[in-house]
């Protein structure tokens, strides 16, 4: 085996062990986890907010018995592929070993820890965007066509995971027009590969279309309660800390990439990075959206610094301390950026976690956890109460569970050892619903502060009406949401509440 080989390996299996180590146990899954688990019972060419490759490894998942091990493990395997994919670009750039240790311990101490943490299109969005840059580099240095065609298929399955993956081309249209490499344009095999996308992503687009285009619904509700409380400058100011740890590498590969006379030929991707950071700016979109263009630069920064060092008479100096650099600006973040220290403990130390805003959620506010942490705590509790409940009415009917929203409904149906299939009026559950059952009675789960009307509105169709439990973790974001049950319909629960879908449906 060789050496360089060998020192990859370590860095991979660094990189999975890293993950597992990084969600204190009193975390459980998060939020968007369950609705994306959720997905992979329902497979489809599309969904309300994604398109469906994610629900591919879901479906695996659960066919291999869904525990939370292997729900964490296809972020971490992405993740560790993103690195491999820099070790080759790397190569394919003439980079040493040192480049290719210097680039693996960036991307190691990153933001793709937390992104790798859970299940989500994003981890492989991150694999994918790396993965189109390092074939448009084997393109360009071989200029055989069959690259051309393997971007093509990078791009759809791309396509089929995130459609923000649409911005990395659109950033390299111009990219490529206002350099010597717009010669690819004259290329036929541009167009036949631009086919073979076409015809990658048309069950998706077909599945948009004869569901009245969903994904633009989705993108306006986005714009409407997230995107709104955007800052441009918040965005920029991510996009150094997201791979703080190596910013110097990237701003090299940015400086090599237009002066670095080996790197001529790619200096599209700097343009690339311009035009797609501008398209990201001006739609204000969430930071995160942009973590994708960096592996690829960080590998030719790592490759020119490599070259400079070897030139320094200090190279033995430079070289470890170019390590160890990502190494020392990870420590802070690592007690920050992650959920391995337990609610308690950032409750009681939110001095740092508010410096760097970290405790902002997308209402614009301050909480006392980070979001995302929030969104991990208190599943397992409504999933055991609402077991409770739905066992203590078998004797009475079928029994319909009906939710707020698809974070309650996915961990019900993860959680639940009654086999519960909960449903909602949320996301992708609109769509899930079974009216071949005849409903007596009727758990619903429904925030806090309509209480008072949901026991009016909704118990005049049962007999029997109360509120059974509620949420009482404290770091919940679900804190206080309520348990209500419904006994003894009086009515067609089914009829009323597909009218109810319709309407729903109608506003898609």
């Amino acid at each position: 085996m060789k050496k360089s080989t060998f020192i990859l390996i370590l860095f991979v299996l660094a990189k999975l062990i890293l993950q597992y180590s990084l969600i204190n146990p009193e975390y459980e899954l998060h939020r968007d986890e369950y609705l994306h688990i959720d997905q992979g019972n329902h497979l489809a060419w599309g969904y309300l907010s994604v398109p469906p490759a994610n629900s591919w490894f879901a479906w695996l998942i659960i066919k291999l018995g869904g525990s939370a091990f292997l729900v964490k493990f296809f972020p971490a395997l992405f993740g560790a592929l993103t690195m491999v994919t820099v070790w080759k670009i790397i190569k394919e750039l003439k980079g040493g070993l040192y480049a290719q240790v210097l680039a693996a311990t960036g991307v190691l101490l990153s933001v793709l820890l937390r992104l790798n943490v859970l299940f989500q299109p994003t981890s492989l969005e991150v694999l994918l965007w790396t993965m189109l840059f390092y074939v448009l580099i084997k393109y360009f240095n071989s200029e055989k066509g069959m690259w051309l065609y393997v971007a093509a298929i990078i791009f759809g399955v791309g396509f089929l995971n995130k459609y923000n993956i649409a911005f990395s081309v659109l950033g390299l249209i111009p990219a490529l027009l206002i350099t010597k490499q717009r010669e690819i344009f004259f290329q036929k095999n541009l167009y036949f590969a631009g086919l073979l996308a076409l015809i990658i992503i048309f069950p998706n687009i077909l599945w948009q279309y004869n569901n009245n285009f969903p994904v633009v619904r989705h993108m306006k509700e986005l714009s409407e309660s997230q995107l709104v409380n955007v800052e441009r400058f918040d965005f920029i100011k991510s996009q150094i800390l997201f791979f703080f740890g190596v910013i110097f590498v990237i701003v090299a590969g940015f400086y090599a990439l237009l002066f670095y006379k080996p790197f001529k030929k790619f200096r599209f991707l700097f343009w690339a990075y311009v035009f797609t950071i501008a398209l990201f700016l001006f739609f204000k979109a969430k930071d995160y959206y942009a973590i994708g263009l960096y592996p690829a630069y960080i590998a030719f920064g790592s490759v020119f610094l490599a070259h400079i060092f070897e030139k320094n008479r200090a190279k033995y100096v430079l070289k470890p301390i170019g390590i160890l650099i990502p190494v020392l600006l990870f420590l802070p973040l690592y007690n920050l950026a992650f959920p391995n220290k337990s609610p308690q403990y950032i409750l009681t130390h939110p001095e740092n976690y508010k410096k760097l805003g970290l405790l902002r959620w997308e209402d614009g506010k301050d909480h006392s956890l980070p979001q995302d942490f929030a969104d991990m705590q208190g599943w397992k509790e409504l999933a055991q109460k609402v077991d409770k409940e739905y066992s203590g009415l078998s004797k009475s009917g079928k029994t319909l569970v009906l939710c707020d929203n698809y974070g309650q409904a996915g961990a019900i149906n993860y959680y639940s050892k009654q086999g519960i299939k909960a449903v909602s009026f949320n996301a992708d559950y609109i769509n899930w619903f079974d009216f071949n059952e005849k409903y007596s009675n009727l758990i619903r789960i429904k925030e806090a502060d309509e209480e008072k009307e949901e026991l009016r509105e909704m118990g005049s169709f049962f007999e029997k009406s109360r509120i059974a439990d509620s949420i009482t973790n404290q770091f919940a974001r679900e804190k206080g949401t309520l348990i209500f049950v419904f006994e003894y319909a009086k009515i067609d629960i089914g009829k009323r509440i597909r009218k109810e879908i319709d309407e729903v449906k109608n506003e898609y």
